[in-house]
């Protein structure tokens, strides 16, 4: 008899050993793909919404800390300059305070009488360079000769009447004054004319 009858062995289907029955559960395709990709989705988008509102708050505040800082040392640097500029001026002005003298002695030898002609100009001229010099570094002269009395400028020694001057008004100066640099070196000396009544007028009480 043949061997492909019915009962033979060649008609059944061949089954391999490790192959998994047909019933198990395999698990959804692509769940571990979209797991890993919620994962990575997450490393993208950074620290949590406080963590990073707090390190924004921290910069913030270094910076504005910065900018205090820069501007206290504006401030200082502006006050160390200004403070630099008026010693230089007041050492300047100490030095030109010396010169004074030499130029009220020769306005008293040119104001001196039967001083002889050619040492009279000799005088004049030292004068005139003297005062020249002292121009061109600052210095002003103070002569206030019927102008109001200021305080801040001159200094008074003598308050009466005086005939022709308004009272409260220089009526005599004694002794020039002189500024550098919108700084007194050393104020007029002057008298002030004042009213009948011995009073001082609109110039002020002067002593």
């Amino acid at each position: 008899m043949s061997g492909k009858g019915n009962g033979s062995d060649d008609d059944l289907p061949v089954v391999a050993p490790d192959a998994p029955a047909a019933e198990e559960e395999l698990a959804p395709a692509g769940e571990g793909a979209g797991e890993a990709k919620a994962e990575a989705t997450g490393l993208a988008e950074g620290p949590p919404a406080d963590e990073l509102g707090a390190l924004r708050l921290e910069c913030a505040e270094l910076r504005g800390a910065l900018l205090r800082r820069r501007a206290d040392f504006e401030n200082y640097r502006r006050r160390v300059e200004r403070d630099r500029g008026a010693a230089a001026i007041e050492a300047e002005a100490g030095i030109l305070r010396q010169f004074l003298g030499t130029v009220d002695n020769l306005e008293r030898a040119l104001a001196a009488s039967g001083t002889d002609s050619g040492l009279r100009e000799g005088v004049a001229l030292t004068l005139r360079e003297l005062l020249s010099l002292l121009d061109a570094l600052g210095v002003a002269v103070v002569d206030p000769l019927g102008q109001r009395f200021d305080p801040a400028l001159h200094q008074a020694i003598l308050h009466e009447p005086a005939a022709g001057f308004e009272p409260g008004t220089v009526a005599e100066v004694f002794r020039k004054g002189y500024t550098y640099k919108e700084r007194l070196l050393r104020p007029a000396l002057v008298k002030v004319a004042s009213g009948g009544s011995g009073r001082a007028g609109d110039g002020g009480d002067v002593q």
